[in-house]
């Protein structure tokens, strides 16, 4: 880790200053009052359709680049890998409307890809991303950017207006088309009727809380579908599962420094950004698995074995759609 980069440092980001950044800006209360209330914020402009044109067909050449497991670990924390998401993630517009409800102080916890290919019959089921990630709080904002149209068709996110409120309880089924790491699922039912589904062109984004009840349907249509979610916390949350866990400094300072802070990749796929990469991905698994008792049948990753049901999953990421 660079020394310049202990807590306390001020992230270089500076606030927006485009016509759209401070359109963000200047709604940041009627943002900041919806996020309240529903748990979830959407549309919002990002980046243009060209951009997030460009940074999917950066994704799809990396992807057909890379070979065996290094492909899907890719898929997860990718910022710290590819200075061009590590772009996205420092996004203004972005970091503008996380600021409106976490606050000026904001880490990047973690990102992700999540990929339905056409026709693609995988699901994620209704869930609540903070109750498998071991934060002290769920001071913890998902934002969702959209790298190919999000339809009903093509599987959008559906979000639960108002579910925030409550940490609901979970079992883990493990089904096997369900993209989560565990399968889990709300253990009371959900009346899919009060929900709301995230429609979103490719450059727009939502936000949703840590406690957001949400799920995504199979993708039905004839595009993948295609979004970048990017986990961002407050810098007082704390890791409760482990004594070590990562995030990257985005915007403000760190005071607390209850995360290992880390650089951010100096070119794609370079030797040092591998390594940071490795490490986090170890301590994300060490953390996700902490206290999970292995099922009959199902081997605990460290035992070098995949569960039974859990071909395309990540086990470092359990949560979002």
């Amino acid at each position: 880790m660079n020394p310049d980069n202990e807590a306390g440092r001020i992230a270089p980001t500076p606030p927006a200053a485009d016509a759209q950044g401070s359109a963000i800006r200047c709604q940041v209360q009627d943002l900041r009052l919806r996020y309240q209330h529903d748990g979830f914020v959407f549309p919002l402009e990002a980046i243009d359709r060209g951009e997030a044109q460009r940074i999917l067909q950066l994704f799809e050449a990396q992807q057909l680049r890379a070979r065996g497991k290094s492909r899907g670990r890719s898929r997860q924390r990718p910022h710290l890998l590819f200075t061009w998401i590590d772009a996205l993630v420092r996004h203004p517009r972005i970091l503008d409307a996380v600021e409106a409800v976490l606050g000026p102080d904001l880490l990047c916890w973690n990102s992700g890809f999540f990929i339905k290919a056409p026709h693609d019959e995988r699901f994620v089921s209704w869930h609540q991303d903070a109750a498998f990630f071991g934060l002290s709080e769920p001071r913890l904002c998902t934002a969702w950017i959209a790298l190919s149209p999000a339809t009903a068709e093509s599987g959008c996110m559906q979000m639960l207006p108002g579910s925030h409120h409550l940490s609901r309880p979970h079992v883990q089924t493990f089904a096997s088309n369900n993209m989560l790491s565990r399968g889990q699922t709300l253990a009371d039912p959900i009346d899919p009727r009060h929900a709301r589904p995230v429609l979103l062109e490719p450059g727009q984004f939502s936000l949703h809380h840590g406690l957001t009840a949400h799920r995504s349907e199979p993708n039905h249509s004839a595009l993948s579908r295609v979004g970048l979610a990017i986990r961002y916390i407050a810098p007082e949350v704390r890791q409760t599962l482990s004594r070590r866990d990562t995030a990257v400094l985005v915007r403000g300072r760190d005071r607390h420094a209850h995360f290992e802070l880390l650089d951010p990749p100096d070119a794609d796929l370079s030797p040092r950004a591998v390594q940071r990469h490795r490490h986090a991905l170890k301590l994300a698994q060490d953390i996700l698995y902490t206290g999970l008792t292995a099922r009959a049948g199902r081997a605990r990753p460290e035992d070098g074995r995949t569960p039974a049901g859990s071909a395309g999953r990540s086990f470092a990421d359990p949560g979002t759609s």
